[in-house]
Formats: C-alpha cells, structure tokens, sequence
C-alpha cells in the first residue's frame, strides 16, 4: 500500500482548517482535487478519516492518530527537501581533503577555520597524506581537494593551484657540532645523521635525490611522522632535522635547538592545491577552492579547463 505525501499534506490542511474549501485555497489546489486525494487515502487505510459536524469537517479517532503520525512524516520531507537545497547551494555538504603536514602544521588550520565560520553546515574531512599520496587520491576521487609540497613534475589527472610558499631550514641540537653555523647546504647537511619524516614525503625525496646525484649517502637516523617528533629527537641530539622556518622558530622557543638558514635551491618551495575538475567538483568543495586560492576560477578558466 502506498501512501501519497501529497495526500497527507492535503489532509493535514483538512483537518486543520475545517474546511475543503480552506485547506484548496491555501495548498493552490481545485477543492474537488483536494475532496479525492482525501477519499483515495480513506480508501488506502480502509479507515473514516473525517466526518462533518456543525462545527464544519472534524477529524474521526483515526483521523486524530494520523494527524499526529502525519505531522512527523510532512515535516521530515520539508526538512529533506531543505536539506538537500543546502547542498546545492554549497551550504550543506562534505568536502574531503589530503595535506601534507607542512600544510597542517602551518596553513590550513586559520583557513579551515575561516571558511566554517562561513559556512558552518559544511563538514570537513582532512586526512594528512605524503605528497605522491596526495596527487593520486585526487586523481582517483578519493579526496576532492589535495594541499602538497610542488615536486616539480606535472601530475596526471588533476589540475593543480597555488596555495601558499615557504622556506625550509636546518635544526640542530644547542650542543651539536653545527650549532654555531649561520647557514648549512646539502652536502653539509648529508655529512650528519638525520631525523627524517615518512618516505615519500617531499623532503626526504629531495635529500634522496641529491645524494643519488651526487653519490654521497643519506643517513637517516629515523624517521618519524610529525614536525615536533623531529624536534624532540633532535633536542635529544639523536641527528639533524629539516623544516619550514616557521615551525622551526616556534619549537625553538620551548626546545633547545638552532635555526640555521638552508642553502639549497630545493628549500624555498610552492606548496599547491589540486583538484581533478572545478566545475565537476560539489559546490562545498568549489567553495572551499575559492576560499584557499581566491584566483581558482580565473586561472583553470585562463587554463582552458573544466
């Protein structure tokens, strides 16, 4: 049996206003439409669902219980209809996102932050990948927007934004032997053991790449997952570390460790947005594009993309 949402609406009208006539003018319908939806529903539930009084058109006891089963239903199909009005309009919805932990660590979080107080209703999922990992999970939509370090290569199968930059530095423990150097380049760095993030990530795949090179070894001491892991190791002077000068200057303050300036043409680096489509992408989504590279529209139009 199925039972029309339309036809309790109607009926609801009914039986609220006590009259037909009422309950037609008011949902812009013919009263003689609003009269068979009302009889086709009694026939549906095999139930006398009004009756007329001189007090006009009262609901019978079954009637009263369908009113109060019926509000629920009405109301929750409104709400539906809503709800889905929210996400389309990007008011609503879920945005997937892949970062890097320089991104994380340094970026995203006053940015997030200012496109919620934006839009509050939409839900953000940030999960930090490695760079590498970051392309591929766009291109194969398993996030919708990706934050990755630039590893100078033209990645398939997304289009690809700029985001912000940084600059990248050495960290030493105050004890160790380059603590009083002003600045350090990658054969220096090489020469020490190191503190290294995850594999892949795009540090450690510049480090490995020099040294390939240039036919000195990498000598990882370790590697860890976060920027504080690699200051709390090398405070306990268990190797050298590398890392975005503003990180580096905020453990600084409560570690005792050394800045020391980077002198590698790999250590001033663009980190970028991508995404597969900007048309293609849900509104919440564009909108959050928008939010972190205001310049999005114009440059994939300018592009010749989606």
């Amino acid at each position: 049996m199925k039972i029309d949402p339309v036809s309790l609406r109607l009926f609801l009208a009914v039986s609220e206003l006590g009259t037909i006539a009422a309950a037609a003018e008011r949902e812009h319908i013919a009263a003689s439409a609003v009269s068979k939806r009302i009889s086709d529903l009694e026939d549906a539930l095999r139930a006398q669902l009004l009756e007329r009084s001189n007090k006009g058109i009262v609901p019978t006891p079954a009637g009263i219980a369908l009113q109060n089963l019926s509000r629920g239903i009405v109301n929750d199909l409104e709400n539906i209809a809503t709800m889905m009005q929210d996400y389309a309009t990007g008011t609503r919805g879920l945005v997937r996102i892949y970062a890097n932990v320089s991104s994380i660590a340094q970026f995203l979080p006053a940015d997030l932050h200012g496109f919620i107080e934006k839009y509050p209703d939409v839900q953000l999922q940030l999960e930090e990948r490695i760079s590498t990992a970051i392309l591929r999970g766009v291109a194969e939509n398993a996030a919708d927007i990706g934050c990755f370090a630039d590893l100078g290569m033209s990645p398939q199968g997304v289009i690809t934004l700029p985001y912000r930059e940084d600059d990248l530095v050495v960290v030493v423990s105050r004890r160790h032997a380059l603590a009083s150097r002003k600045k350090l380049t990658t054969t220096e760095v090489l020469d020490h053991y190191l503190i290294g993030l995850q594999t892949g990530s795009y540090i450690n795949m510049q480090l490995l790449r020099f040294a390939s090179e240039h036919g000195i070894p990498v000598k990882f001491r370790m590697q860890v997952n976060s920027y504080d892991a690699v200051c709390l190791m090398v405070e306990a002077d268990m190797g050298i570390g590398i890392l975005p000068i503003s990180l580096a200057r905020r453990y600084a303050k409560t570690l005792a460790i050394r800045v020391i300036a980077f002198d590698a043409p790999w250590a001033h680096r663009k980190l970028n947005l991508c995404i597969r489509s900007y048309e293609g992408l849900p509104v919440a989504a564009r909108q959050l594009v928008d939010h972190l590279c205001p310049s999005a529209k114009a440059i994939v139009g300018a592009a010749g993309g989606e």
